[in-house]
Protein backbone atom coordinates (compact mmCIF):
# COMPACT_ATOMS: atom_id res chain seq x y z
CA UNK A 1 0.00 0.00 0.00
CA UNK A 2 1.12 3.30 -0.86
CA UNK A 3 0.35 6.54 0.65
CA UNK A 4 0.75 9.88 -1.38
CA UNK A 5 -0.17 13.62 -0.59
CA UNK A 6 -1.75 15.18 -3.13
CA UNK A 7 -1.11 19.11 -3.08
CA UNK A 8 -4.28 21.08 -5.09
CA UNK A 9 -5.09 24.62 -5.67
CA UNK A 10 -8.44 25.72 -5.09
CA UNK A 11 -9.98 29.06 -7.11
CA UNK A 12 -12.39 31.12 -9.16
CA UNK A 13 -16.09 29.86 -8.42
CA UNK A 14 -14.73 26.74 -6.99
CA UNK A 15 -13.99 28.75 -3.58
CA UNK A 16 -17.58 28.23 -3.32
CA UNK A 17 -18.29 24.91 -2.82
CA UNK A 18 -18.09 23.26 0.45
CA UNK A 19 -15.88 20.74 2.32
CA UNK A 20 -19.01 18.35 1.59
CA UNK A 21 -18.68 19.34 -1.56
CA UNK A 22 -15.16 18.72 -2.40
CA UNK A 23 -15.19 15.56 -0.86
CA UNK A 24 -17.16 14.07 -3.47
CA UNK A 25 -15.71 15.96 -6.60
CA UNK A 26 -12.19 14.46 -5.40
CA UNK A 27 -14.05 11.14 -5.22
CA UNK A 28 -15.40 11.15 -8.14
CA UNK A 29 -12.17 12.83 -9.94
CA UNK A 30 -9.98 9.30 -8.33
CA UNK A 31 -12.56 7.02 -9.76
CA UNK A 32 -12.78 8.95 -13.57
CA UNK A 33 -8.84 8.90 -13.72
CA UNK A 34 -8.76 5.44 -12.31
CA UNK A 35 -6.38 5.92 -9.82
CA UNK A 36 -6.11 2.70 -7.77
CA UNK A 37 -7.15 4.44 -4.56
CA UNK A 38 -8.06 2.12 -1.06
CA UNK A 39 -10.95 1.52 0.64
CA UNK A 40 -11.74 0.91 4.12
CA UNK A 41 -12.89 -2.80 5.07
CA UNK A 42 -16.28 -3.36 6.68
CA UNK A 43 -20.32 -3.04 5.59
CA UNK A 44 -19.61 0.32 4.16
CA UNK A 45 -16.18 0.74 2.68
CA UNK A 46 -15.51 4.59 2.12
CA UNK A 47 -12.18 5.31 -0.12
CA UNK A 48 -9.24 6.73 1.82
CA UNK A 49 -9.03 10.50 1.51
CA UNK A 50 -8.19 13.03 4.38
CA UNK A 51 -8.40 16.57 3.72
CA UNK A 52 -5.39 17.40 6.15
CA UNK A 53 -6.87 21.40 6.89
CA UNK A 54 -10.08 21.63 5.06
CA UNK A 55 -10.65 25.43 3.44
CA UNK A 56 -13.59 27.63 4.90
CA UNK A 57 -16.55 28.08 2.21
CA UNK A 58 -15.70 31.08 -0.04
CA UNK A 59 -11.66 30.96 0.80
CA UNK A 60 -9.00 30.21 -2.18
CA UNK A 61 -6.14 28.09 -1.80
CA UNK A 62 -2.70 27.68 -3.42
CA UNK A 63 -1.50 24.71 -1.74
CA UNK A 64 -3.93 22.46 -0.15
CA UNK A 65 -2.67 18.74 1.21
CA UNK A 66 -5.00 15.82 0.61
CA UNK A 67 -3.55 12.10 1.75
CA UNK A 68 -4.85 9.11 -0.14
CA UNK A 69 -3.69 5.53 -0.03
CA UNK A 70 -3.03 3.45 -2.78
CA UNK A 71 -3.78 -0.35 -3.38
CA UNK A 72 -1.22 -0.51 -6.43
CA UNK A 73 1.84 1.07 -7.12
CA UNK A 74 1.40 4.68 -9.40
CA UNK A 75 4.24 7.12 -10.48
CA UNK A 76 3.10 10.14 -8.73
CA UNK A 77 3.60 12.10 -12.50
CA UNK A 78 0.96 9.78 -13.76
CA UNK A 79 -1.51 10.59 -10.96
CA UNK A 80 -1.61 14.36 -11.57
CA UNK A 81 -1.96 13.92 -14.77
CA UNK A 82 -4.76 11.95 -14.83
CA UNK A 83 -6.55 14.11 -11.78
CA UNK A 84 -5.91 17.05 -13.59
CA UNK A 85 -7.92 16.02 -16.43
CA UNK A 86 -10.86 14.98 -14.22
CA UNK A 87 -11.22 17.66 -12.25
CA UNK A 88 -13.61 20.81 -13.00
CA UNK A 89 -12.54 24.11 -13.95
CA UNK A 90 -11.00 26.12 -10.67
CA UNK A 91 -9.59 22.90 -9.47
CA UNK A 92 -5.97 21.75 -9.99
CA UNK A 93 -3.45 19.06 -8.54
CA UNK A 94 -0.06 21.04 -8.03
CA UNK A 95 2.00 18.27 -6.25
CA UNK A 96 2.04 14.94 -6.12
CA UNK A 97 4.63 13.55 -2.99
CA UNK A 98 5.26 11.13 -0.23
CA UNK A 99 4.40 12.98 2.99
CA UNK A 100 7.16 13.99 5.42
CA UNK A 101 5.29 15.82 8.10
CA UNK A 102 1.59 14.25 10.04
CA UNK A 103 -1.71 15.99 9.56
CA UNK A 104 -0.58 17.20 14.20
CA UNK A 105 2.17 19.25 13.23
CA UNK A 106 -0.08 22.07 11.28
CA UNK A 107 0.32 24.93 13.37
CA UNK A 108 -0.11 27.97 11.30
CA UNK A 109 -1.19 29.33 7.79
CA UNK A 110 -0.35 32.15 5.69
CA UNK A 111 -3.70 34.41 4.34
CA UNK A 112 -3.61 37.28 1.54
CA UNK A 113 -6.52 39.15 2.14
CA UNK A 114 -7.79 41.81 -0.59
CA UNK A 115 -10.73 44.01 1.07
CA UNK A 116 -11.82 46.78 -1.38
CA UNK A 117 -13.45 49.66 0.29
CA UNK A 118 -15.83 52.51 -0.72
CA UNK A 119 -13.09 54.94 -1.22
CA UNK A 120 -9.27 56.08 -0.72
CA UNK A 121 -9.91 57.55 2.51
CA UNK A 122 -12.22 54.69 3.76
CA UNK A 123 -9.12 52.15 3.05
CA UNK A 124 -6.53 54.65 4.43
CA UNK A 125 -8.42 54.12 7.93
CA UNK A 126 -9.08 51.03 7.62
CA UNK A 127 -5.90 50.03 7.20
CA UNK A 128 -4.20 51.82 10.40
CA UNK A 129 -7.26 50.91 12.97
CA UNK A 130 -6.46 47.56 11.73
CA UNK A 131 -3.06 47.44 12.77
CA UNK A 132 -3.72 49.26 15.36
CA UNK A 133 -5.99 46.65 17.08
CA UNK A 134 -3.95 43.84 16.26
CA UNK A 135 -0.84 45.96 17.93
CA UNK A 136 -3.67 46.44 21.35
CA UNK A 137 -3.50 43.04 21.39
CA UNK A 138 -7.90 42.61 22.47
CA UNK A 139 -9.89 41.82 19.63
CA UNK A 140 -12.78 39.91 20.79
CA UNK A 141 -14.96 38.11 19.36
CA UNK A 142 -17.59 35.08 19.52
CA UNK A 143 -16.26 31.84 17.88
CA UNK A 144 -18.03 28.48 17.46
CA UNK A 145 -16.28 25.33 18.67
CA UNK A 146 -17.28 21.54 19.64
CA UNK A 147 -18.89 22.69 23.38
CA UNK A 148 -20.66 25.64 21.75
CA UNK A 149 -20.29 29.04 21.33
CA UNK A 150 -17.41 31.31 23.12
CA UNK A 151 -15.65 34.58 23.90
CA UNK A 152 -12.35 34.59 22.70
CA UNK A 153 -9.09 36.86 21.93
CA UNK A 154 -8.42 36.55 18.34
CA UNK A 155 -5.39 38.39 19.11
CA UNK A 156 -3.99 35.41 20.63
CA UNK A 157 -4.46 33.39 17.67
CA UNK A 158 -2.80 36.48 15.37
CA UNK A 159 0.90 35.48 14.78
CA UNK A 160 1.84 37.92 12.22
CA UNK A 161 -0.01 40.82 10.56
CA UNK A 162 0.72 43.38 7.83
CA UNK A 163 -2.12 45.38 6.57
CA UNK A 164 -1.31 48.38 3.80
CA UNK A 165 -3.84 50.51 1.69
CA UNK A 166 -3.37 50.89 -2.30
CA UNK A 167 -6.21 53.21 -3.55
CA UNK A 168 -8.92 51.93 -2.39
CA UNK A 169 -7.93 48.66 -1.79
CA UNK A 170 -6.13 47.35 1.76
CA UNK A 171 -3.91 44.35 1.19
CA UNK A 172 -3.57 42.24 4.20
CA UNK A 173 -0.93 39.56 5.02
CA UNK A 174 -1.55 37.30 7.98
CA UNK A 175 -0.50 34.03 9.45
CA UNK A 176 -3.01 32.79 11.62
CA UNK A 177 -3.12 29.63 14.18
CA UNK A 178 -4.42 26.64 12.30
CA UNK A 179 -4.76 23.06 13.00
CA UNK A 180 -6.47 21.05 16.41
CA UNK A 181 -5.22 22.75 18.99
CA UNK A 182 -6.32 26.31 17.92
CA UNK A 183 -7.51 27.50 14.71
CA UNK A 184 -8.37 31.12 13.63
CA UNK A 185 -10.50 31.50 10.02
CA UNK A 186 -9.49 34.76 8.20
CA UNK A 187 -13.35 35.29 7.55
CA UNK A 188 -14.11 35.50 11.10
CA UNK A 189 -10.89 38.06 11.84
CA UNK A 190 -11.63 40.64 8.86
CA UNK A 191 -15.41 40.54 10.12
CA UNK A 192 -14.19 41.36 13.71
CA UNK A 193 -11.85 44.05 12.34
CA UNK A 194 -14.51 45.69 10.38
CA UNK A 195 -16.88 45.43 13.31
CA UNK A 196 -14.56 47.66 15.63
CA UNK A 197 -13.30 49.52 13.37
CA UNK A 198 -16.45 50.71 12.27
CA UNK A 199 -15.80 50.91 8.43
CA UNK A 200 -17.71 49.19 6.38
CA UNK A 201 -15.91 46.34 3.74
CA UNK A 202 -17.77 46.45 0.17
CA UNK A 203 -15.77 43.30 -1.02
CA UNK A 204 -13.78 40.35 0.60
CA UNK A 205 -11.24 37.88 -1.05
CA UNK A 206 -9.13 35.70 1.15
CA UNK A 207 -6.68 32.94 -0.64
CA UNK A 208 -4.47 30.83 1.50
CA UNK A 209 -1.03 30.88 0.50
CA UNK A 210 0.94 28.42 2.53
CA UNK A 211 0.56 26.02 5.41
CA UNK A 212 3.61 25.83 8.03
CA UNK A 213 4.90 24.03 11.13
CA UNK A 214 5.93 25.35 14.15
CA UNK A 215 8.56 28.38 13.40
CA UNK A 216 7.01 29.01 10.37
CA UNK A 217 8.38 26.29 8.14
CA UNK A 218 6.58 24.84 5.39
CA UNK A 219 4.52 21.64 6.29
CA UNK A 220 5.52 19.11 3.92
Amino acid sequence: MKCVRLWYKKSGLAVFTSHLDMNRCFTRAVRRADIPLWYTEGFNPHPYMTFLLPLPLGTAGEREPIDIRLTDDISNGEIKARLNAALPDGLSITDVAEPKDKADKIASALYEISLELAGEEEAEAFAKKADEIVSSGELNAEKKSKKGIKAVNLCEMILRFEAAANGKTVGISAVLASGNSSNLAAALLIDSLEKKSEIEIQKTRITRKEIYKENFEPFE
